[in-house]
C-alpha cells in the first residue's frame, strides 16, 4: 500500500497484512487506514499478493475506510509520472487528483444519471455507462479500467509478469537515480527540445523517435529495472505495445481458511510504446490504444467515422485540417492540435462539440476552464448536446455537491468533465479528449507541491492514454508552440483571409505620420483623440464601447512622463510609486516623493535615465478612476464596471461604456462597436518572463468580444512586436518568435529550469545533498522575488529572516536527470529531518 505521507523518503510502497475479515472489501484502489510508525496514517491499497519477500513481520492492516475504489491504475500511473515530472512526491499528487471522501454521498447519496434531453443531444453509449463495475462487484475495478488484471493466476510466478518475466512488483518510486517508466528519463516525463520527434517533455535528443521505455542518452529499450529491497518496490517499464495490457501482476485474495495473508502493496507503472504519426494526415494522432488495420486510418469518404449531427461542421471547415481533426477524432485516432480561435468564435460550442464526437463513440472527455465563469458557458453548451453526461467540477462546490460529481465520473455515468484546474485527474472512464482552453492563464498553475502546471499534466495523460489533446485559445503560449515544432501535436489554424474577415479593424494611436500630424499627443496622452471619437461614434449607432484597464494583478507605479521609461530606484533599481496617494487630499501621511517599494528609500530628486527628464505619471490609473473619467467624458451614457469581485458575465445590449480589468470583461450579444485597450504599456513593461506572451492574451480575449465591423484601438507603441501581432491577429507567429527568443537566452521551455527557495542553509544543504549533472548551470543565489510566496516554514518565528532562489539550469534533454538529482536529494534530506526544507518547482511561471 502506499501511505499519504509527506516526507519524501517514505514516497515508497509497504506490504501490510489483510485480515481474513477484510479480504473481501480490501481490494486495489480502496482508501485504508494502517498504522505507521505508531500512528494510523491514510493511504491507497494498491495491490494484493499471496506472500511477501519482507523478511520481518508485517503489520496488519487496520482498516479499509471505504469499498470504493477510488484509485484507478490509470491515476496512479499519472500520478508516478507527475511526480517524477516535478521532483515531488506520489502522495503529494495524490492529494491533488483525489478529493476528500464524503460517506454520506458514497453511501446513499444520489448520483448524477444520464437523462434524455429536448433538441439535438448525443445520448451516452449504453455499453459504456454500464463498463464501470459497481464498487461492490466482483471483479476489482483496478484491473478492468486498463487492461491490468488483477486476479488469481495472473502471472507465472508470484510478482512476476507473464509475459516477459520481469519483475512488476513496483511502487514507481525507485528511489535515487531510477529510471521511473514514463515519467523517467525516457519518453513524457524527460523533456524535449524544439525539433525532437516526441512527445510533450519527451527527454530525448533533437530529432531522436523515442517512446516511454527507452533510454534517451543510449536509445536502447529500458524493460524493467533492477530490484530493489523488501519495502522499497522494484520499477517495470516494459515496452508493451499499441493495445497491451500495460502490466501484470499476481494478485490473490487471502482470508481462506481463517489464515490471514500477507498484503503486497505496489503500482503498476506500464509503459507503452509512443504514439507515432500517420502518414497521410494532416493531423497528427496517436495509435495508442488501437487494435484495428492499418485501413482504418485513411482519410477516404468510406472510412470516415459519422459525426453527430449536432456538430456544426461547417464552422470547422473554416480551419485548415478542420475536416480531418474531427473525422481522426471520431476514429479514435487521438489527435493532437494546438487550435486558434476565430475572433468571435463561440469557442464554448467548439469545445462541446469535440466533447460530443467522443461521447457518441462511447468515450470520456476531459475540458479544462480557468475560471467558474469560463466553467459555467462551457457546461451549458455540453448539456445541451449530452445532456446530463456532462457535469461541473470546481473548488467553488461544497463537499457533498464536488464528491458526488467525482463519483458520477468515476463510475462512468458522467461522460463529459468540464472544470478548473483539479479536473485533469478527473478518473474519466475510456478517456478520449483532453482539452484545455487558455492554458497561459495563471490559474492553472497548481500552488501546492509538487507545483504542477495543468497544461503539462494534460499532455503527459493524453500521451499515456492516447486519447486526443487540444490547447485551444485565442493566444498562444510559448509552451505550446514547442510542443508543435516538435510534431507532437499540429496547427489547427484558419486562413489570413478568414481570420480577416472575423476580426475587427485593429490599430494604434499614432501608427503613421499621417496620424501623428492630426494629432502629435496621440503616443503621450493615456486616451488620445482618436480612442474618444471611435467611442463617440459606437455610442452614437447605439453601440456598446468596452475599455480594458490592466489593473488587477499588477501594482500602480511610476514613469517618467516624456519617454514612458518606468521609474527604477538608483540604488536596488526597484520600482518607484507614491504609497499613500489613495488617502484623501492634504492628508498628512500623503507621501510628496517617490518611494522605493523594494528598500523603502524616498527618491526626492528623480532624474529619468534614458531622457534626463524629472516628472513623473502614473502608469496605471485603476478601473475606477478610469470609469469616472469617461463618465464626465460621455454624461447620460451608462458606465458599467466589471472588476474584482464584482465581475459581470454578460451585459445587456445598447449605447453603453464597459470598464473591465483584464480578464473580467463582460460579453455582449452582437460584440462590441469599440474596445479601447488602455495602458498597454503597462502590460509589457512587467519584469516578467511572460510579460509580452501575457499581453497579447489579454489583448486578444478583449479584442474577440468586438464584432467583425468595430474597431479595436490599443494604446501601446505599435512599434513594438508584440502589439504588431495583435494588429495582425497572428498569435501563431508570436509564439514562435517568443519561443526562439527564449531558445537563444536559455528560458523554459527551450530548457529545464528549477527554482529551490529557501533559507541560504537550506538551499546550501540541498544543493549539497544533490548529485546534479555535469550539464546543470547553476544561477544565483538572489532574493526571492516579489512576487513569488514566501515557502512555508522558512522563515519561522522570524518574519525577516532571508529568504533566497537559486535557479537550475539544464538543456531539455537532461532535464530528467535533473529532477531524479532533487529528488533523492530531498529524500536524503527528509530521512536527515533537516529543518526548513527548501521549496523545488519546476519550470515555474515567476522566474524572477
Amino acid at each position: 500500500m502506499l501511505p499519504l505521507l509527506t516526507p519524501a523518503h517514505l514516497d515508497r510502497d509497504f506490504d501490510y497484512l489483510v485480515p481474513p475479515e477484510l479480504a473481501d472489501i480490501a481490494r486495489p484502489g480502496v482508501r485504508v487506514r494502517v498504522r505507521f510508525a505508531g500512528r494510523l496514517v491514510d493511504g491507497y491499497l494498491l495491490s494484493r499478493h499471496a506472500e511477501s519477500d519482507h523478511p520481518g513481520k508485517l503489520v496488519r492492516l487496520e482498516r479499509v475506510v471505504s469499498a470504493e475504489q477510488v484509485l484507478t491504475p490509470e491515476i496512479l500511473r499519472l500520478a508516478t509520472t507527475v511526480a517524477a515530472r516535478c521532483a515531488g512526491t506520489r502522495a503529494d499528487v495524490l492529494r491533488l487528483a483525489i478529493p476528500p471522501r464524503h460517506a454520506r454521498v458514497e453511501n446513499g447519496g444520489p448520483v448524477k444519471k444520464t437523462a434524455e434531453m429536448d433538441g439535438p443531444t448525443v445520448s451516452a453509449v449504453g455499453s459504456a455507462a454500464s463498463g464501470a463495475p459497481a464498487p461492490d462487484a466482483a471483479e476489482p475495478r483496478m484491473g478492468t479500467s486498463s487492461g491490468v488484471h488483477v486476479g488469481p493466476g495472473t502471472a507465472d510466478e508470484p510478482g512476476t509478469d507473464a509475459r516477459s518475466g520481469d519483475d512488476v512488483r513496483s511502487g514507481g518510486d525507485v528511489g535515487p537515480g531510477g529510471d521511473v517508466g514514463l515519467g523517467g528519463d525516457v519518453g513524457l516525463g524527460g523533456d524535449v527540445g524544439p525539433g525532437g520527434d516526441v512527445g510533450p517533455g519527451g527527454d530525448v535528443g533533437l530529432g531522436a523517435d523515442v517512446g516511454p521505455g527507452a533510454d534517451a542518452e543510449s536509445g536502447t529499450e529500458t524493460g524493467s529495472s533492477t530490484g530493489h529491497g523488501p519495502g522499497t518496490g522494484t520499477e517495470a517499464g516494459t515496452n508493451t505495445g499499441a493495445g497491451a495490457p500495460r502490466g501484470t501482476c499476481r494478485s490473490t485474495d487471502s482470508g481462506s481458511g481463517g489464515e490471514a495473508a500477507p498484503l503486497r502493496v505496489v503500482d503498476v507503472p506500464g509503459a507503452s510504446e509512443e504514439p507515432r504519426e500517420s502518414g497521410g494526415s494532416p493531423v497528427h494522432g496517436s495509435d495508442t490504444g488501437s487494435a484495428e488495420p492499418r485501413e482504418a486510418d485513411r482519410f477516404d469518404a468510406a472510412g470516415r467515422a459519422a459525426l453527430p449531427a449536432a456538430v456544426d461542421t461547417e464552422a470547422w471547415r473554416r480551419y485548415r485540417h478542420g475536416d480531418a481533426f474531427l473525422t481522426a477524432l471520431a476514429g479514435r485516432r487521438g489527435p493532437r492540435a494546438a487550435w486558434q480561435a476565430l475572433p468571435g468564435e463561440d469557442w464554448a460550442r467548439r469545445l462541446a462539440e469535440l466533447a460530443a464526437v467522443v461521447v457518441a463513440e462511447g468515450r470520456s472527455a476531459i475540458l479544462m476552464v480557468p475560471d467558474q465563469r469560463d466553467l459555467d458557458r462551457v457546461l451549458r453548451e455540453c448539456e445541451r448536446l449530452v445532456g446530463d453526461s456532462a457535469v461541473g467540477l470546481s473548488a467553488g462546490l461544497g463537499p457533498a455537491a464536488r464528491y458526488r460529481r467525482w463519483l458520477s465520473v468515476l463510475r462512468g455515468t458522467a461522460r463529459v468533465v468540464v472544470g478548473t484546474r483539479s479536473a485533469v485527474f478527473a478518473p474519466a472512464v475510456d478517456l478520449g479528449l483532453v482539452a484545455i482552453w487558455d492554458d497561459g492563464d495563471d490559474t492553472y498553475a497548481e500552488p501546492r507541491a509538487p507545483y504542477p502546471h495543468v497544461r503539462e499534466v494534460a499532455m503527459l495523460r493524453a500521451h499515456d492514454t492516447g486519447a486526443a489533446f487540444v490547447a485551444a485559445g485565442f493566444a498562444r503560449t510559448a509552451e505550446i508552440q514547442a510542443v508543435v515544432e516538435t510534431g507532437w501535436a499540429h496547427d489547427l489554424l484558419a486562413d489570413r483571409a478568414t481570420i480577416r474577415a472575423a476580426a475587427p479593424r485593429i490599430s494604434a494611436p499614432g501608427d503613421s505620420d499621417a496620424a501623428l500630424e492630426r494629432d502629435p499627443m496621440a503616443r503621450a496622452i493615456r486616451i488620445p483623440a482618436a480612442a474618444f471619437a471611435a467611442a463617440r461614434k459606437a455610442l452614437a449607432a447605439g453601440s456598446g464601447v468596452l475599455v480594458q484597464v490592466p489593473r488587477r494583478g499588477y501594482v500602480p507605479a511610476l514613469a517618467c512622463t516624456k519617454c514612458r521609461t518606468p521609474a527604477r530606484c538608483r540604488r536596488c533599481v526597484g520600482p518607484l510609486s507614491l504609497p499613500g496617494s489613495d488617502r484623501p487630499a492634504g492628508d498628512p501621511g500623503t507621501a510628496h516623493s517617490p518611494v522605493c517599494r523594494w528598500c523603502g528609500r524616498t527618491e526626492a530628486a528623480f532624474r529619468c535615465p534614458a531622457c534626463g527628464g524629472r516628472v513623473l505619471r502614473a502608469v496605471v490609473i485603476g478601473a475606477a478612476r478610469t470609469a469616472e473619467e469617461l463618465g464626465r467624458a460621455f454624461p447620460g451614457v451608462p458606465i458599467r464596471g466589471s472588476s474584482g469581485a464584482a465581475i459581470l458575465d454578460t451585459v445587456p445590449p445598447g449605447p453603453q461604456v464597459v470598464v473591465a480589468t483584464v480578464g473580467a470583461e463582460p460579453s455582449l450579444a452582437g460584440g462590441y462597436g469599440v474596445g479601447l485597450l488602455l495602458d498597454g504599456w503597462a502590460l509589457l513593461g512587467r519584469a516578467d518572463l511572460r510579460a509580452a506572451e501575457d499581453a497579447l492574451r489579454r489583448w486578444l480575449s478583449a479584442a474577440a468580444l468586438v464584432r467583425p465591423d468595430g474597431e479595436v484601438l490599443v494604446m501601446a507603441d505599435p512599434a513594438v512586436p508584440t502589439v504588431q501581432a495583435l494588429l495582425r491577429w497572428d498569435p501563431a507567429g508570436h509564439a514562435a518568435a517568443e519561443l526562439a527568443q527564449r531558445t537563444e537566452v536559455g528560458f523554459p521551455p527551450a530548457v529545464r529550469m528549477a527554482a529551490v527557495d529557501g533559507t541560504p542553509d537550506g538551499i546550501a544543504g540541498l544543493l549539497a545533498a544533490a548529485e546534479l549533472p555535469a550539464a546543470v548551470e547553476v544561477l544565483g543565489p538572489v532574493p526571492l522575488p516579489a512576487a513569488a510566496r514566501p515557502p512555508s516554514g522558512t522563515r519561522g518565528d522570524d518574519p525577516d529572516a532571508e529568504v533566497e532562489r537559486v535557479l537550475l539550469r539544464t538543456p531539455r534533454t537532461r532535464g530528467a536527470a535533473l529532477t531524479r538529482a532533487l529528488t533523492a536529494a530531498q529524500a536524503i534530506r527528509s530521512s536527515q529531518r533537516a529543518e526548513s526544507p527548501p521549496r523545488v518547482q519546476i519550470d515555474p511561471l515567476d522566474i524572477g
